[in-house]
């Protein structure tokens, strides 16, 4: 058996009706209380959102490696500038969207004190359900990808074009070894379709899983964005994500992250899918 990671997207969830506290945190706290150092005495991997909503800065990675144990591997996702063009212009209130080289290299001087300490699982590039596959989303695709080969690189699309021509999906991500992510969540009509073994199969030297829940009645029409993730697999709902990453492992490195973050639901099966493996 390979290597096979399962832990939590985030861990850091301190308000609302999905908090984490009380929940999987206590809810009395020692001074000097440290989230992450509590987690990683739980899990040995973790998929780093904030990331996202903010380009990472050296110092903070730092401090996340030093809380962490030496063999605690971090998964970090893209930020936000470089997959969600309309989600960055209106926080950031521009009119221009436009990514250049110096953008990444400030994305890897961020992300710097993982990668040096051999701590980056991977680079997790997750576009939205809007993002469909034409000659011009390949090209961008294409062209990032190359920027970030030195990394090992998870990709995450949403939208069915892409599968309904697998194939030329394959040769893109392949041809800069990145993992197609085997995503689960609600499905609609312009979801894209997935077979965990097929999806897993690839020329990438890792599989990467990440399971959201399956909340279709929440999904679009909540009150918070966090209802959507108000869901709790059943054992046998996750029964074959076990077993798809037991073949995989066979051959590469397998990392699986639980979205389903409220109310701690993602800990409790992680939990329970690192039981099963």
């Amino acid at each position: 058996m390979g290597d096979i990671r399962i832990g939590t997207s985030g861990w850091h969830y301190p308000s609302g009706a999905g908090t984490w506290n009380g929940v999987f945190y206590p809810q009395r706290r020692p001074r000097g209380f440290d989230e992450l150092a509590y987690y990683a005495e739980r899990f040995d991997t973790v998929e780093i959102n904030s990331s996202f909503y903010r380009a990472p800065e050296a110092a903070m990675t730092a401090g996340w490696v030093r809380r962490t144990p030496p063999d605690f591997a971090f998964a970090v996702k893209l930020y936000q500038k470089f997959t969600h063009p309309e989600m960055y212009l209106r926080r950031q209130g521009v009119t221009d969207w436009d990514v250049t080289r110096e953008d990444l290299d400030a994305f890897r001087a961020g992300i710097g004190p993982i990668a040096d300490a051999g701590r980056l699982a991977a680079l997790l590039v997750q576009f939205p359900s809007s993002f469909q596959a034409d000659p011009d989303t390949k090209g961008y695709l294409d062209w990032l990808l190359d920027a970030l080969q030195a990394y090992p690189l998870a990709v995450e699309l949403r939208h069915r074009s892409w599968s309904d021509d697998a194939t030329a999906t394959r040769e893109v991500l392949e041809a800069r070894r990145a993992a197609w992510v085997l995503i689960d969540e609600p499905k609609f009509r312009s979801s894209i379709r997935q077979q965990a073994g097929a999806t897993m199969d690839s020329a990438a030297p890792l599989a990467y899983v990440r399971l959201h829940g399956r909340n279709a009645t929440n999904w679009w029409d909540h009150e918070t964005a966090d209802d959507r993730y108000n869901y709790l697999y059943a054992p046998d709902e996750l029964r074959p994500f076990a077993e798809a990453a037991r073949t995989a492992a066979q051959k590469k490195r397998v990392l699986m992250y639980f979205n389903n973050h409220f109310s701690a639901k993602a800990v409790a099966n992680a939990a329970v899918l690192k039981r099963d493996l």
